[in-house]
Protein backbone atom coordinates (compact mmCIF):
# COMPACT_ATOMS: atom_id res chain seq x y z
CA UNK A 1 0.00 0.00 0.00
CA UNK A 2 1.00 3.49 -0.52
CA UNK A 3 1.99 6.11 1.93
CA UNK A 4 -1.06 8.04 2.58
CA UNK A 5 -3.05 4.84 2.97
CA UNK A 6 -1.09 3.84 5.52
CA UNK A 7 -0.73 6.82 7.07
CA UNK A 8 -4.26 8.50 7.17
CA UNK A 9 -5.20 3.88 7.10
CA UNK A 10 -3.43 4.04 10.41
CA UNK A 11 -4.75 7.05 11.84
CA UNK A 12 -8.50 6.30 11.34
CA UNK A 13 -7.44 2.76 13.25
CA UNK A 14 -5.50 4.07 16.27
CA UNK A 15 -8.42 6.92 16.26
CA UNK A 16 -11.12 4.39 16.63
CA UNK A 17 -9.47 1.68 18.58
CA UNK A 18 -8.15 4.42 20.83
CA UNK A 19 -12.21 4.86 21.05
CA UNK A 20 -13.24 1.84 22.72
CA UNK A 21 -10.23 0.65 24.37
CA UNK A 22 -7.86 3.49 26.04
CA UNK A 23 -4.58 2.94 27.40
CA UNK A 24 -5.35 -0.57 29.55
CA UNK A 25 -4.87 -0.90 32.94
CA UNK A 26 -2.69 -3.47 33.19
CA UNK A 27 -0.35 -1.83 31.00
CA UNK A 28 0.16 1.17 32.40
CA UNK A 29 0.62 -0.73 35.84
CA UNK A 30 3.37 -2.86 34.29
CA UNK A 31 5.08 0.32 32.54
CA UNK A 32 3.18 3.31 33.38
CA UNK A 33 2.35 5.62 30.69
CA UNK A 34 4.46 7.38 27.71
CA UNK A 35 3.87 10.93 28.68
CA UNK A 36 4.68 9.99 32.24
CA UNK A 37 7.83 9.06 30.76
CA UNK A 38 7.89 12.26 29.21
CA UNK A 39 7.20 14.11 31.99
CA UNK A 40 9.96 12.64 34.03
CA UNK A 41 12.43 13.40 31.88
CA UNK A 42 11.25 17.66 31.39
CA UNK A 43 11.41 17.26 35.78
CA UNK A 44 14.94 16.28 35.15
CA UNK A 45 15.89 18.60 32.27
CA UNK A 46 13.92 21.11 34.59
CA UNK A 47 15.92 19.95 37.73
CA UNK A 48 19.14 20.41 35.59
CA UNK A 49 19.10 22.85 33.56
CA UNK A 50 16.46 25.88 34.99
CA UNK A 51 18.96 27.52 37.09
CA UNK A 52 17.64 30.94 39.15
CA UNK A 53 18.98 34.31 38.75
CA UNK A 54 20.24 33.96 35.46
CA UNK A 55 19.68 36.79 32.82
CA UNK A 56 16.97 36.92 30.69
CA UNK A 57 18.36 35.75 27.25
CA UNK A 58 20.28 32.64 29.45
CA UNK A 59 16.99 31.50 30.59
CA UNK A 60 15.46 31.31 26.91
CA UNK A 61 18.76 29.83 25.62
CA UNK A 62 18.62 27.28 28.62
CA UNK A 63 15.04 25.94 27.71
CA UNK A 64 16.05 26.13 23.80
CA UNK A 65 18.29 23.70 25.22
CA UNK A 66 15.99 21.57 27.63
CA UNK A 67 13.39 21.68 24.57
CA UNK A 68 15.74 20.49 22.01
CA UNK A 69 16.76 17.59 23.81
CA UNK A 70 13.49 16.73 25.05
CA UNK A 71 12.26 16.30 21.02
CA UNK A 72 15.58 14.42 20.47
CA UNK A 73 14.65 12.23 23.06
CA UNK A 74 10.82 11.56 21.88
CA UNK A 75 12.08 11.62 18.47
CA UNK A 76 14.89 8.82 18.39
CA UNK A 77 12.72 5.63 19.43
CA UNK A 78 9.46 6.73 17.65
CA UNK A 79 12.04 6.86 14.39
CA UNK A 80 13.63 3.74 14.84
CA UNK A 81 10.39 1.65 16.02
CA UNK A 82 8.59 3.38 12.48
CA UNK A 83 11.98 2.11 10.73
CA UNK A 84 11.65 -1.17 12.48
CA UNK A 85 8.12 -1.50 11.25
CA UNK A 86 8.33 -0.37 7.65
CA UNK A 87 8.73 -3.55 6.24
CA UNK A 88 6.39 -5.15 8.18
CA UNK A 89 3.01 -6.19 6.35
CA UNK A 90 1.26 -5.67 9.07
CA UNK A 91 3.54 -2.98 10.42
CA UNK A 92 0.88 -0.11 9.73
CA UNK A 93 -1.53 -2.02 12.56
CA UNK A 94 1.30 -2.02 15.01
CA UNK A 95 2.21 1.71 14.53
CA UNK A 96 -1.80 2.37 14.94
CA UNK A 97 -1.57 0.31 18.31
CA UNK A 98 1.37 2.21 19.52
CA UNK A 99 -0.44 5.55 18.60
CA UNK A 100 -3.26 5.15 21.07
CA UNK A 101 -0.96 5.97 23.62
CA UNK A 102 -0.66 9.23 22.73
CA UNK A 103 -4.47 9.98 22.29
CA UNK A 104 -6.84 10.61 24.81
CA UNK A 105 -10.13 10.25 23.82
CA UNK A 106 -11.55 7.98 25.90
CA UNK A 107 -9.98 9.67 28.86
CA UNK A 108 -10.76 12.93 28.13
CA UNK A 109 -14.79 11.63 27.49
CA UNK A 110 -14.51 9.64 30.60
CA UNK A 111 -13.22 12.55 32.73
CA UNK A 112 -16.22 14.54 31.73
CA UNK A 113 -18.69 11.65 32.01
CA UNK A 114 -17.48 11.58 35.79
CA UNK A 115 -18.12 15.03 36.57
CA UNK A 116 -21.96 14.51 34.97
CA UNK A 117 -22.25 11.63 37.27
CA UNK A 118 -20.75 13.21 40.13
CA UNK A 119 -23.36 15.98 40.27
CA UNK A 120 -25.75 13.41 41.13
CA UNK A 121 -24.00 12.39 44.18
CA UNK A 122 -23.17 16.01 46.04
CA UNK A 123 -21.82 19.51 44.56
CA UNK A 124 -18.54 19.13 46.24
CA UNK A 125 -18.27 15.41 44.39
CA UNK A 126 -18.78 17.19 41.31
CA UNK A 127 -16.03 20.47 42.15
CA UNK A 128 -13.78 17.35 42.90
CA UNK A 129 -14.23 15.74 39.52
CA UNK A 130 -14.00 18.95 37.67
CA UNK A 131 -10.99 20.12 39.20
CA UNK A 132 -9.57 16.63 37.75
CA UNK A 133 -9.29 18.63 34.30
CA UNK A 134 -9.30 21.86 34.80
CA UNK A 135 -7.12 24.84 36.07
CA UNK A 136 -9.25 27.34 38.05
CA UNK A 137 -10.15 27.02 41.41
CA UNK A 138 -13.50 24.55 41.62
CA UNK A 139 -13.94 25.37 45.48
CA UNK A 140 -16.52 28.23 44.89
CA UNK A 141 -17.88 26.95 41.64
CA UNK A 142 -21.93 26.44 41.29
CA UNK A 143 -23.68 23.98 38.83
CA UNK A 144 -23.31 26.41 36.20
CA UNK A 145 -19.29 26.95 36.82
CA UNK A 146 -18.50 23.44 37.09
CA UNK A 147 -20.74 22.85 34.07
CA UNK A 148 -18.62 25.26 31.92
CA UNK A 149 -15.66 24.49 32.97
CA UNK A 150 -15.76 21.02 32.31
CA UNK A 151 -17.37 21.58 28.90
CA UNK A 152 -14.44 24.58 28.35
CA UNK A 153 -12.01 21.95 28.93
CA UNK A 154 -13.56 19.31 26.69
CA UNK A 155 -13.06 21.55 23.89
CA UNK A 156 -10.28 22.44 24.41
CA UNK A 157 -8.49 19.22 24.78
CA UNK A 158 -10.45 18.01 21.70
CA UNK A 159 -7.52 20.01 20.17
CA UNK A 160 -4.30 19.24 21.72
CA UNK A 161 -5.37 15.85 23.31
CA UNK A 162 -6.77 14.55 20.28
CA UNK A 163 -6.84 16.39 16.96
CA UNK A 164 -3.26 17.75 17.23
CA UNK A 165 -1.96 14.15 17.74
CA UNK A 166 -4.13 12.15 15.53
CA UNK A 167 -3.18 14.90 12.39
CA UNK A 168 0.34 14.96 13.42
CA UNK A 169 0.53 10.76 12.96
CA UNK A 170 -1.45 11.45 10.08
CA UNK A 171 1.22 13.54 8.67
CA UNK A 172 4.38 12.21 10.09
CA UNK A 173 3.76 8.66 11.25
CA UNK A 174 4.80 7.99 14.87
CA UNK A 175 7.90 10.25 14.84
CA UNK A 176 5.59 13.10 14.51
CA UNK A 177 2.81 12.37 17.10
CA UNK A 178 5.74 10.95 19.68
CA UNK A 179 7.32 14.97 19.03
CA UNK A 180 4.36 16.74 19.41
CA UNK A 181 3.21 14.88 22.59
CA UNK A 182 6.48 15.83 24.54
CA UNK A 183 6.22 19.44 23.28
CA UNK A 184 2.60 19.72 24.92
CA UNK A 185 3.82 17.97 27.82
CA UNK A 186 6.69 20.47 27.86
CA UNK A 187 4.01 23.88 27.62
CA UNK A 188 1.62 22.25 30.24
CA UNK A 189 4.75 21.49 32.70
CA UNK A 190 6.83 24.62 32.01
CA UNK A 191 4.90 26.48 29.42
CA UNK A 192 4.00 29.20 31.74
CA UNK A 193 4.70 32.56 32.76
CA UNK A 194 5.11 32.85 36.17
CA UNK A 195 8.48 33.82 37.41
CA UNK A 196 10.18 30.34 37.37
CA UNK A 197 9.16 29.69 33.68
CA UNK A 198 9.02 33.31 32.29
CA UNK A 199 12.10 32.70 30.37
CA UNK A 200 13.35 29.00 30.17
CA UNK A 201 9.41 28.04 29.50
CA UNK A 202 9.59 30.44 26.77
CA UNK A 203 10.46 28.09 23.79
CA UNK A 204 7.91 24.97 24.82
CA UNK A 205 5.19 27.54 25.02
CA UNK A 206 5.33 29.70 21.16
CA UNK A 207 6.27 25.95 20.04
CA UNK A 208 3.43 24.70 21.87
CA UNK A 209 1.62 27.61 19.99
CA UNK A 210 2.86 26.78 16.21
CA UNK A 211 2.45 22.83 16.54
CA UNK A 212 -1.25 23.12 17.49
CA UNK A 213 -2.44 25.54 15.27
CA UNK A 214 -3.78 23.63 12.57
CA UNK A 215 -5.49 21.58 14.89
CA UNK A 216 -7.16 24.19 16.67
CA UNK A 217 -8.74 25.18 13.58
CA UNK A 218 -9.48 22.16 12.62
CA UNK A 219 -11.30 20.92 15.59
CA UNK A 220 -13.69 24.34 15.28
CA UNK A 221 -14.71 23.35 11.89
CA UNK A 222 -14.95 20.29 13.04
CA UNK A 223 -17.75 20.85 15.93
CA UNK A 224 -19.79 23.52 13.25
CA UNK A 225 -19.94 20.31 10.99
CA UNK A 226 -21.93 18.28 13.07
CA UNK A 227 -24.80 20.56 12.81
CA UNK A 228 -24.43 20.86 9.07
CA UNK A 229 -27.79 23.34 9.10
CA UNK A 230 -25.89 25.96 11.18
CA UNK A 231 -22.50 25.57 9.77
CA UNK A 232 -21.78 28.85 8.80
CA UNK A 233 -23.63 30.35 11.65
CA UNK A 234 -20.79 28.67 13.68
CA UNK A 235 -18.16 29.42 11.76
CA UNK A 236 -18.56 32.80 11.81
CA UNK A 237 -19.37 33.14 15.56
CA UNK A 238 -15.51 30.88 16.11
CA UNK A 239 -13.73 33.63 13.57
CA UNK A 240 -15.09 36.38 15.70
CA UNK A 241 -14.77 35.31 19.10
CA UNK A 242 -11.72 32.87 19.04
CA UNK A 243 -9.15 35.78 18.00
CA UNK A 244 -10.78 37.48 21.92
CA UNK A 245 -8.89 34.49 23.94
CA UNK A 246 -5.85 35.02 25.49
CA UNK A 247 -4.31 31.85 23.72
CA UNK A 248 -3.43 31.90 19.97
CA UNK A 249 -5.36 28.19 19.54
CA UNK A 250 -8.06 27.76 22.59
CA UNK A 251 -10.11 30.18 21.40
CA UNK A 252 -11.05 28.27 17.96
CA UNK A 253 -12.47 24.87 19.85
CA UNK A 254 -14.32 27.03 22.46
CA UNK A 255 -15.77 29.30 20.36
CA UNK A 256 -16.83 26.90 18.02
CA UNK A 257 -18.29 24.63 21.01
CA UNK A 258 -20.40 27.63 22.62
CA UNK A 259 -21.87 28.50 19.19
CA UNK A 260 -22.74 25.11 18.45
CA UNK A 261 -24.60 24.21 22.04
CA UNK A 262 -25.79 27.63 22.07
CA UNK A 263 -23.93 28.60 25.34
CA UNK A 264 -21.34 31.37 25.78
CA UNK A 265 -18.29 30.79 27.25
CA UNK A 266 -15.69 32.60 28.91
CA UNK A 267 -16.73 35.15 31.67
CA UNK A 268 -15.08 35.66 35.31
CA UNK A 269 -13.09 32.66 37.19
CA UNK A 270 -9.97 32.12 39.57
CA UNK A 271 -6.85 30.62 39.09
CA UNK A 272 -4.53 30.21 41.68
CA UNK A 273 -6.13 32.76 44.51
CA UNK A 274 -5.90 35.28 42.20
CA UNK A 275 -9.56 36.41 39.69
CA UNK A 276 -9.27 36.79 36.06
CA UNK A 277 -12.14 37.65 33.65
CA UNK A 278 -12.31 36.56 30.30
CA UNK A 279 -13.98 37.92 27.07
CA UNK A 280 -16.83 35.88 26.40
CA UNK A 281 -17.51 33.34 23.67
CA UNK A 282 -20.58 32.66 21.95
CA UNK A 283 -24.14 33.83 22.06
CA UNK A 284 -26.07 32.18 23.76
CA UNK A 285 -26.99 31.66 27.68
CA UNK A 286 -24.33 31.97 30.03
CA UNK A 287 -25.92 29.93 32.84
CA UNK A 288 -25.75 26.03 32.18
CA UNK A 289 -26.56 22.61 34.15
CA UNK A 290 -25.55 18.98 33.89
CA UNK A 291 -27.79 18.06 31.22
CA UNK A 292 -25.17 20.96 28.97
CA UNK A 293 -22.22 18.87 29.88
CA UNK A 294 -23.96 15.86 28.46
CA UNK A 295 -25.06 17.49 24.90
CA UNK A 296 -21.16 18.32 24.75
CA UNK A 297 -20.35 14.80 25.24
CA UNK A 298 -22.71 14.59 22.24
CA UNK A 299 -21.59 16.99 20.31
CA UNK A 300 -17.71 15.65 20.93
CA UNK A 301 -18.94 12.32 19.93
CA UNK A 302 -19.93 12.94 16.65
CA UNK A 303 -16.87 15.24 15.62
CA UNK A 304 -14.36 12.58 16.53
CA UNK A 305 -16.49 10.56 14.33
CA UNK A 306 -15.82 13.17 11.33
CA UNK A 307 -12.41 13.09 12.13
CA UNK A 308 -12.15 9.06 11.42
CA UNK A 309 -14.38 9.31 8.67
CA UNK A 310 -12.00 11.82 7.24
CA UNK A 311 -9.46 10.34 7.56
CA UNK A 312 -10.80 6.93 6.33
CA UNK A 313 -12.12 9.00 3.39
CA UNK A 314 -8.32 10.55 2.88
CA UNK A 315 -6.84 7.02 3.19
CA UNK A 316 -9.18 5.83 -0.04
CA UNK A 317 -8.90 9.00 -2.10
CA UNK A 318 -4.91 9.94 -1.90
Amino acid sequence: MDWPVLQFGSAALALVVERFVGYPGQVYDRISHPVVWIGKLIGWLDDTLNVPGVKPKEGRLRGVIALSLLVAAAFVPAYLAASLLEGWRIGWIIEALLATSLIAQKSMRDHVMDVYRAFGTSLADARRAVGMIVGRDPAQLDESGISKAALESLAENTSDGIVAPVLWYALLGLPGIAVYKAINTADSMIGHKSEKYLHFGWAAARLDDLVNLPASRLTGVLFAATQPSRFDEIIRVMRRDAPKHGSPNAGWPEAAMAAALGLKFGGPRTYQGEPVDLPWMGEGRASMDRQDIKRGLKLFSRAMWLLFAGMLVLAIIL
